[in-house]
Protein backbone atom coordinates (compact mmCIF):
# COMPACT_ATOMS: atom_id res chain seq x y z
CA UNK A 1 0.00 0.00 0.00
CA UNK A 2 1.13 3.69 -0.83
CA UNK A 3 1.20 4.81 2.96
CA UNK A 4 3.28 2.02 3.77
CA UNK A 5 5.90 3.47 1.84
CA UNK A 6 5.87 7.24 3.40
CA UNK A 7 7.68 7.73 6.72
CA UNK A 8 6.40 11.05 8.68
CA UNK A 9 8.23 13.04 10.72
CA UNK A 10 5.48 15.63 11.57
CA UNK A 11 1.65 15.66 11.75
CA UNK A 12 1.11 19.24 11.60
CA UNK A 13 -2.66 20.48 11.03
CA UNK A 14 -3.73 22.11 7.54
CA UNK A 15 -6.57 22.97 5.70
CA UNK A 16 -7.01 23.53 2.25
CA UNK A 17 -2.99 23.18 1.59
CA UNK A 18 -1.33 23.21 -1.56
CA UNK A 19 1.50 20.99 -2.80
CA UNK A 20 4.18 22.39 -4.62
CA UNK A 21 6.11 19.52 -6.87
CA UNK A 22 9.42 19.25 -8.43
CA UNK A 23 11.06 16.75 -9.94
CA UNK A 24 14.96 15.70 -11.27
CA UNK A 25 14.78 14.19 -14.79
CA UNK A 26 13.96 15.44 -18.12
CA UNK A 27 11.62 18.65 -16.88
CA UNK A 28 14.68 19.82 -14.92
CA UNK A 29 16.54 21.83 -17.39
CA UNK A 30 18.13 24.69 -15.89
CA UNK A 31 17.70 23.40 -12.58
CA UNK A 32 14.13 25.13 -12.64
CA UNK A 33 12.10 22.17 -10.79
CA UNK A 34 14.38 21.41 -8.32
CA UNK A 35 15.63 24.90 -7.41
CA UNK A 36 12.34 26.09 -7.59
CA UNK A 37 11.75 23.84 -4.53
CA UNK A 38 15.01 24.70 -2.49
CA UNK A 39 14.25 28.00 -2.96
CA UNK A 40 10.98 27.93 -1.77
CA UNK A 41 11.93 25.50 1.19
CA UNK A 42 14.71 28.16 2.57
CA UNK A 43 12.37 31.09 1.92
CA UNK A 44 9.22 29.77 3.55
CA UNK A 45 11.63 28.19 6.20
CA UNK A 46 9.50 24.52 5.33
CA UNK A 47 10.51 21.50 7.56
CA UNK A 48 10.43 18.10 7.22
CA UNK A 49 7.30 16.08 6.52
CA UNK A 50 7.33 12.92 5.29
CA UNK A 51 10.10 10.40 3.10
CA UNK A 52 9.25 8.32 0.68
CA UNK A 53 10.46 4.51 0.42
CA UNK A 54 11.71 4.78 -2.62
CA UNK A 55 14.34 2.26 -3.50
CA UNK A 56 11.65 0.28 -5.94
CA UNK A 57 11.39 3.11 -7.66
CA UNK A 58 14.50 3.29 -10.24
CA UNK A 59 16.72 1.32 -12.32
CA UNK A 60 20.26 2.19 -11.08
CA UNK A 61 22.25 0.12 -13.61
CA UNK A 62 21.24 0.85 -16.75
CA UNK A 63 23.37 -0.17 -19.36
CA UNK A 64 24.92 1.81 -22.03
CA UNK A 65 27.40 4.61 -22.88
CA UNK A 66 28.73 6.12 -19.59
CA UNK A 67 26.70 9.87 -20.56
CA UNK A 68 23.14 7.65 -20.09
CA UNK A 69 24.29 5.40 -17.73
CA UNK A 70 25.12 8.51 -15.47
CA UNK A 71 21.86 9.73 -15.76
CA UNK A 72 20.56 6.84 -13.48
CA UNK A 73 23.02 5.91 -11.15
CA UNK A 74 23.90 7.05 -7.82
CA UNK A 75 25.55 10.36 -7.39
CA UNK A 76 28.63 9.54 -5.27
CA UNK A 77 31.94 10.83 -3.92
CA UNK A 78 35.66 9.50 -3.40
CA UNK A 79 38.05 11.40 -1.98
CA UNK A 80 41.48 9.88 -0.67
CA UNK A 81 40.55 6.18 -1.49
CA UNK A 82 37.35 6.49 0.88
CA UNK A 83 33.88 6.87 -0.34
CA UNK A 84 32.46 10.22 1.32
CA UNK A 85 29.49 11.00 -0.07
CA UNK A 86 26.69 8.17 -1.79
CA UNK A 87 23.31 9.89 -2.83
CA UNK A 88 20.58 7.20 -3.79
CA UNK A 89 17.58 8.85 -5.42
CA UNK A 90 15.09 10.17 -2.76
CA UNK A 91 11.60 11.99 -2.20
CA UNK A 92 11.45 14.17 0.49
CA UNK A 93 8.13 16.37 1.60
CA UNK A 94 8.45 19.65 3.45
CA UNK A 95 6.11 21.75 5.04
CA UNK A 96 5.44 25.12 5.70
CA UNK A 97 1.79 25.83 7.82
CA UNK A 98 2.87 29.93 7.37
CA UNK A 99 2.37 29.43 3.77
CA UNK A 100 -0.06 26.43 4.19
CA UNK A 101 2.07 24.99 1.24
CA UNK A 102 3.74 21.29 1.53
CA UNK A 103 6.84 21.26 -0.96
CA UNK A 104 7.91 17.84 -2.65
CA UNK A 105 11.23 17.22 -3.64
CA UNK A 106 12.02 14.28 -5.80
CA UNK A 107 13.68 12.21 -8.40
CA UNK A 108 11.62 11.14 -11.63
CA UNK A 109 10.77 6.85 -11.12
CA UNK A 110 11.25 4.31 -13.92
CA UNK A 111 9.22 1.78 -12.33
CA UNK A 112 6.31 1.66 -10.62
CA UNK A 113 4.38 4.79 -11.80
CA UNK A 114 1.33 4.06 -10.08
CA UNK A 115 2.56 3.56 -6.35
CA UNK A 116 4.51 6.50 -6.74
CA UNK A 117 1.82 8.67 -7.45
CA UNK A 118 -0.14 6.72 -4.99
CA UNK A 119 2.32 8.09 -1.90
CA UNK A 120 1.56 11.31 -3.73
CA UNK A 121 -1.80 11.25 -2.80
CA UNK A 122 -1.66 9.74 0.44
CA UNK A 123 -0.05 12.97 1.49
CA UNK A 124 -2.57 14.70 0.02
CA UNK A 125 -5.30 13.35 1.71
CA UNK A 126 -3.66 13.23 5.17
CA UNK A 127 -2.81 17.18 5.06
CA UNK A 128 -6.01 17.89 3.38
CA UNK A 129 -3.94 19.30 0.05
CA UNK A 130 -6.76 20.47 -2.54
CA UNK A 131 -4.18 21.88 -5.14
CA UNK A 132 -0.85 20.32 -6.76
CA UNK A 133 1.40 22.14 -9.17
CA UNK A 134 4.08 20.53 -10.45
CA UNK A 135 6.79 23.34 -11.74
CA UNK A 136 8.99 21.96 -14.58
CA UNK A 137 11.36 22.99 -17.59
CA UNK A 138 12.18 22.38 -21.32
CA UNK A 139 14.90 23.87 -23.51
CA UNK A 140 13.74 25.63 -26.38
CA UNK A 141 14.18 28.60 -28.88
CA UNK A 142 14.02 31.23 -26.43
CA UNK A 143 16.28 34.32 -25.80
CA UNK A 144 18.32 34.50 -22.27
CA UNK A 145 17.65 38.41 -22.52
CA UNK A 146 13.76 37.93 -22.30
CA UNK A 147 11.67 35.92 -19.33
CA UNK A 148 10.42 32.29 -20.41
CA UNK A 149 7.45 31.56 -21.16
CA UNK A 150 4.93 29.26 -18.95
CA UNK A 151 3.07 26.90 -20.23
CA UNK A 152 0.44 24.68 -18.58
CA UNK A 153 -2.07 21.79 -18.86
CA UNK A 154 -4.20 21.28 -15.62
CA UNK A 155 -6.68 18.50 -14.58
CA UNK A 156 -9.76 20.37 -13.67
CA UNK A 157 -10.68 23.64 -16.03
CA UNK A 158 -11.53 25.30 -12.74
CA UNK A 159 -7.85 25.99 -12.39
CA UNK A 160 -7.47 28.29 -15.78
CA UNK A 161 -8.39 31.84 -14.82
CA UNK A 162 -5.70 31.93 -11.75
CA UNK A 163 -2.81 30.86 -14.66
CA UNK A 164 -4.24 32.96 -17.36
CA UNK A 165 -4.13 36.24 -14.78
CA UNK A 166 -0.41 35.50 -14.44
CA UNK A 167 0.52 35.72 -18.30
CA UNK A 168 0.43 31.34 -18.68
CA UNK A 169 -0.47 30.01 -21.49
CA UNK A 170 -2.08 26.66 -21.85
CA UNK A 171 -0.05 23.66 -23.94
CA UNK A 172 -0.48 21.68 -27.17
CA UNK A 173 1.79 18.69 -26.95
CA UNK A 174 1.45 15.65 -28.38
CA UNK A 175 5.01 12.90 -27.68
CA UNK A 176 6.17 11.19 -25.15
CA UNK A 177 4.50 11.54 -21.92
CA UNK A 178 5.95 11.45 -18.13
CA UNK A 179 4.84 10.51 -14.56
CA UNK A 180 3.42 14.31 -14.31
CA UNK A 181 1.03 14.01 -17.55
CA UNK A 182 -0.11 10.18 -15.28
CA UNK A 183 -0.51 12.17 -12.32
CA UNK A 184 -2.60 14.93 -14.05
CA UNK A 185 -4.96 12.19 -14.97
CA UNK A 186 -4.89 10.40 -11.80
CA UNK A 187 -5.92 13.70 -9.68
CA UNK A 188 -9.57 14.10 -10.57
CA UNK A 189 -10.52 10.49 -8.96
CA UNK A 190 -8.59 11.28 -6.01
CA UNK A 191 -10.71 14.24 -5.30
CA UNK A 192 -7.36 16.90 -5.96
CA UNK A 193 -6.70 19.29 -8.75
CA UNK A 194 -3.92 19.32 -10.05
CA UNK A 195 -1.96 22.43 -12.62
CA UNK A 196 1.29 22.13 -14.26
CA UNK A 197 3.42 25.15 -14.98
CA UNK A 198 6.22 24.56 -17.65
CA UNK A 199 8.98 26.97 -18.24
CA UNK A 200 10.20 27.20 -21.64
CA UNK A 201 14.10 28.29 -21.49
CA UNK A 202 17.07 29.09 -23.39
CA UNK A 203 18.69 26.19 -25.04
CA UNK A 204 21.62 27.26 -24.92
CA UNK A 205 22.62 28.36 -21.41
CA UNK A 206 23.82 25.18 -19.13
CA UNK A 207 23.34 25.37 -15.88
CA UNK A 208 21.40 26.50 -13.05
CA UNK A 209 19.02 29.22 -14.49
CA UNK A 210 18.69 31.80 -11.81
CA UNK A 211 16.75 33.56 -13.96
CA UNK A 212 14.17 31.38 -14.82
CA UNK A 213 13.59 30.31 -11.68
CA UNK A 214 12.97 33.47 -10.44
CA UNK A 215 10.25 34.03 -12.94
CA UNK A 216 8.87 31.36 -11.89
CA UNK A 217 8.38 31.96 -8.52
CA UNK A 218 7.45 34.92 -8.79
CA UNK A 219 4.31 34.20 -10.80
CA UNK A 220 3.57 30.56 -8.59
CA UNK A 221 4.17 32.65 -5.37
CA UNK A 222 1.26 34.97 -6.82
CA UNK A 223 -0.66 32.01 -7.37
CA UNK A 224 -0.44 30.65 -4.03
CA UNK A 225 -0.89 34.45 -2.65
CA UNK A 226 2.30 34.45 -0.63
CA UNK A 227 5.24 36.88 0.32
CA UNK A 228 8.48 35.76 -0.62
CA UNK A 229 11.28 37.84 -1.57
CA UNK A 230 13.57 36.91 -4.61
CA UNK A 231 15.76 39.97 -4.86
CA UNK A 232 18.71 37.28 -4.85
CA UNK A 233 17.61 35.41 -7.06
CA UNK A 234 17.07 38.58 -9.28
CA UNK A 235 20.53 39.31 -8.83
CA UNK A 236 22.36 36.47 -9.95
CA UNK A 237 19.85 36.65 -13.11
CA UNK A 238 21.51 40.02 -13.87
CA UNK A 239 25.13 38.66 -13.42
CA UNK A 240 24.81 35.73 -15.58
CA UNK A 241 23.11 37.65 -18.53
CA UNK A 242 25.38 40.36 -18.40
CA UNK A 243 28.41 37.33 -18.82
CA UNK A 244 26.05 35.72 -21.48
CA UNK A 245 25.80 39.17 -23.09
CA UNK A 246 29.88 39.47 -23.26
CA UNK A 247 30.45 35.62 -24.97
CA UNK A 248 27.28 36.81 -27.21
CA UNK A 249 28.89 40.29 -27.75
CA UNK A 250 32.48 38.15 -28.81
CA UNK A 251 30.41 35.49 -31.52
CA UNK A 252 28.49 37.91 -34.48
CA UNK A 253 26.79 34.71 -35.56
CA UNK A 254 25.55 33.74 -32.44
CA UNK A 255 24.62 37.54 -31.79
CA UNK A 256 22.68 37.08 -34.88
CA UNK A 257 20.94 33.94 -34.01
CA UNK A 258 19.80 35.68 -30.61
CA UNK A 259 18.65 38.26 -32.61
CA UNK A 260 16.26 36.31 -34.57
CA UNK A 261 15.08 34.70 -31.36
CA UNK A 262 14.34 38.08 -29.34
CA UNK A 263 12.64 39.34 -32.86
CA UNK A 264 10.09 36.06 -32.69
CA UNK A 265 9.62 36.25 -28.94
CA UNK A 266 8.69 39.93 -29.44
CA UNK A 267 6.17 39.26 -31.84
CA UNK A 268 4.80 35.74 -30.58
CA UNK A 269 6.47 33.67 -32.97
CA UNK A 270 5.78 29.90 -31.59
CA UNK A 271 7.77 27.91 -34.73
CA UNK A 272 9.69 25.79 -32.69
CA UNK A 273 10.54 23.84 -35.66
CA UNK A 274 12.98 27.01 -37.19
CA UNK A 275 14.91 24.89 -39.41
CA UNK A 276 18.15 26.51 -39.83
CA UNK A 277 18.65 28.12 -36.03
CA UNK A 278 17.25 24.65 -35.03
CA UNK A 279 19.92 22.72 -37.09
CA UNK A 280 22.75 25.62 -36.18
CA UNK A 281 21.70 24.61 -32.25
CA UNK A 282 22.58 21.31 -32.95
CA UNK A 283 26.01 21.62 -34.37
CA UNK A 284 26.98 23.81 -31.46
CA UNK A 285 26.50 20.24 -29.48
CA UNK A 286 23.46 22.19 -28.46
CA UNK A 287 20.25 19.96 -27.34
CA UNK A 288 16.85 20.75 -27.54
CA UNK A 289 14.03 19.00 -25.95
Amino acid sequence: MPQERLTFLADPQMEGARLVMGLSGWMDGGEVSTGLIRTLRRKLRAKPLAEMDSEDFYILNFPGSMEISSLFRPHVKIADGMVTVFEPPSNTFYYSQAGNVVLFSGKEPNLKWSEYCGSIFEVCTRFDVSVVYFVGSVAGLVPHTREPRLFSSVSDESLKPALEKMGIRFSNYEGPGSIVTYLTRLASNRGVKLATLIAEIPAYVQGRNHRCIEAVARRLAGILNIQINLDDLRMLGDKVEAKLDEIVERNEELAQRIHELEHDYDNDVFDTQMGDLKAWLEQQGIRLD
